[in-house]
C-alpha cells in the first residue's frame, strides 16, 4: 500500500494520541503529559493558528507525524515555521516516509509565505542528522539553550 502524507484531521485524534505517546515516552523517554493535554494540543494545531500538523498514513493506520509551530523572525520581519517533531514508527524508518513528511513541512512553509523552516534534533540522534544532511539541510550557526 502507498503511504499518504496529509494534514491532520479531527478523526485522527485517537490514533495520533497513541503515536505521540510512542514518540514522547517510547522514543525520547520523557514523561507523558497526559491524553487530555495532547488532545488539546492536537485540536489547537487543527485550527492552524499556532502551527500545523501532518500525518503519514498507510491503509488507514497512522505511522508517522510532523509538527510545525509558527513564530516570527525579527531579522526578516516575517513568519517562520519551526519543525518541532518528525516521527515515524520503527517499521517505516528505513523508507522514504520521513523524507516525505519533511518535504511536506517544507512545502507548507513555502506555500504559506514563511521566510524559512528551522528545527533542532538531539545531538545523539545521528540517524536524524544523516537524514537532514541527505536532504540538503544546513547546520545553523546558533547554539540552542533552554531554561
Amino acid at each position: 500500500m502507498p503511504i499518504h502524507i496529509r494534514e491532520t484531521r479531527s478523526e485522527d485524534l485517537k490514533q495520533l494520541t497513541v503515536l505521540m505517546h510512542d514518540y514522547v515516552v517510547g522514543f525520547y523517554n520523557n514523561p507523558w503529559p497526559g491524553d487530555q493535554a495532547i488532545e488539546l494540543l492536537i485540536n489547537n494545531l487543527l485550527e492552524q493558528q499556532i502551527g500545523a500538523q501532518f500525518v503519514a498514513e498507510e491503509d488507514g493506520k497512522l505511522i508517522g507525524f510532523a509538527t510545525l509551530f509558527f513564530t516570527y523572525s525579527t531579522m526578516k520581519a516575517e513568519r517562520v515555521t519551526i519543525m518541532n517533531d518528525l516521527f515515524v514508527t520503527e517499521a517505516f524508518r528505513e523508507g522514504e516516509t520521513e523524507a516525505n513528511l519533511f518535504a511536506r513541512c517544507q512545502q507548507y512553509t513555502h506555500e504559506h509565505g514563511c521566510a524559512y523552516m528551522s528545527w533542532i534534533t538531539a545531538m545523539t540522534n545521528e540517524r536524524a542528522q544523516q537524514l537532514f544532511d541527505r536532504l540538503g539541510a544546513k547546520r545553523g550557526d546558533w547554539v540552542n539553550y533552554s531554561i
